[in-house]
């Protein structure tokens, strides 16, 4: 009886742990979007340019999104973790070492491949840690912390960049990661199955090539892919973007952006944290029906920001934006975590972020380039609502069973 309540603690330390690690990380790469003006005045640098520099993270981080996932079921996640923790640390902190923009591009590529392991691995990790039936609502719980880290980062960044300099902020939140990479090593065991136990075993097999290749071949996974590509485009426009758009064309100083932008990711963070009890609740093989209907509600409330004549209405829609498309990311994760096995999580989860990261290489890039060749944000935003469409276009073709279904083929 001792066991299995230490048993039932320690699953919600290591949730608790991957919740951290990716608080962490989101705060280390949103650091640069706050430090990006100053950025732009150090090296003189053009709309265009500045798009470069923030996609440049996302190829690398795109690029590591399906070895990361296959790792993470080759080898479990916690080395793949801690090693994803220690390499985006270290560049983090050569970010403030940067001499020139191509040294900026480079550092933050290599900084990007570095965290590009961590999200198929860290969903792995609740994946070995709890049932088939807690996965879908603990992943999409574990997914909230994108917007827990992305509503600390201006709390924590403006306020350090205008303290100590942005170089130095990037030197300090380094640090701090390579602390906690060495605190999840000690923190979290090597994951075994039980002796015995033939359903447990089987799951945690490593994965192999044939298990891999059907995987790749799931016309359903690439649906869900090119979902959240869809609405990665809005996410990683806005992401990238907001803080310059409302200092440049809004008047807003730094300090103003800081206490704002935190708001629509305390709507995403609840979003994201109950999608997977709402998918499974009231959705259960019918989720495109949420898929439809988040991403319609999101296109929507990005035209609203667009038209909007004051500072409080666009944050206001904002804030609404951002929790309906937080439900598109909420089901994009839990969907794989119900459907497949959990020696296929990691994998099938790095198929998700591809296409998620893939729009994140893209969208910054092509706004810049918008934003260049036009000086101002009406195509920008024309292009993010177009992407939110895409999604809806694309959910109409996604047919589910019911999680009972799922258990029985299993």
């Amino acid at each position: 009886m001792k066991a299995t309540t230490e048993a039932g603690k320690y699953k919600y330390v290591v949730l608790a742990l991957l919740y951290l690690g990716w608080c962490v990380s989101y705060i280390d790469r949103a650091a640069i979007t706050f430090a990006a003006t100053y950025i732009a005045g150090e090296f003189q640098l053009k709309p265009s340019d500045l798009g470069i520099l923030l996609s440049s993270f996302f190829l690398g981080y795109s690029l590591l999104q399906l070895p990361g996932g296959w790792l993470a079921d080759r080898f479990g996640s916690r080395p793949v973790i801690v090693i994803s923790i220690l390499m985006w640390s270290v560049f983090t902190a050569f970010t403030g070492l940067a001499w020139s923009i191509s040294s900026l591009v480079i550092i933050r590529f290599v900084f990007g491949l570095g965290e590009g392991a961590f999200p198929a691995a860290s969903v792995k990790g609740v994946a070995e840690t709890f049932s088939k039936e807690e996965r879908p609502k603990m992943s999409s719980l574990l997914m909230s912390s994108n917007y827990v880290g992305s509503m600390l980062a201006p709390l924590i960044i403006a306020p350090m960049i205008i303290q100590f300099g942005w170089r130095n902020v990037f030197h300090y939140i380094g640090i701090a990661g390579l602390a906690f990479a060495l605190m999840y090593w000690f923190v979290v065991k090597p994951v075994r199955a039980a002796r015995g136990d033939a359903a447990a075993e089987a799951e945690k097999k490593a994965i192999n090539k044939q298990a891999f290749r059907t995987l790749l071949k799931m016309p359903l996974m690439w649906q869900i892919v090119a979902v959240w590509f869809g609405l990665s485009i809005v996410n990683k426009g806005l992401d990238s973007w907001m803080p310059t758009y409302l200092m440049t064309q809004r008047g807003l100083n730094l300090k103003s952006v800081g206490l704002l932008l935190p708001l629509p990711y305390v709507l995403a963070g609840i979003a994201t944290g109950i999608g997977g009890w709402v998918m499974m609740r009231f959705f259960d093989g019918r989720e495109r029906y949420l898929l439809i209907g988040s991403s319609i509600l999101t296109a929507i409330f990005v035209y609203c920001m667009y038209t909007s004549n004051s500072v409080a209405a666009l944050i206001t829609y904002q804030c609404i934006a951002y929790f309906f498309k937080s439900f598109v990311l909420a089901t994009c994760i839990a969907l794989p975590t119900k459907m497949l096995p959990a020696n296929l999580i990691g994998t099938s989860i790095g198929m998700v972020n591809l296409g998620g990261q893939s729009a994140g290489f893209i969208s910054p890039l092509v706004i810049g380039f918008l934003v260049s060749a036009f000086s101002n944000y009406d195509y920008a935003f024309s292009f993010l609502i177009a992407a939110a469409c895409f999604s809806v276009l694309v959910s109409l073709f996604i047919r589910t069973l019911k999680s009972s279904a799922y258990a029985q083929h299993a």
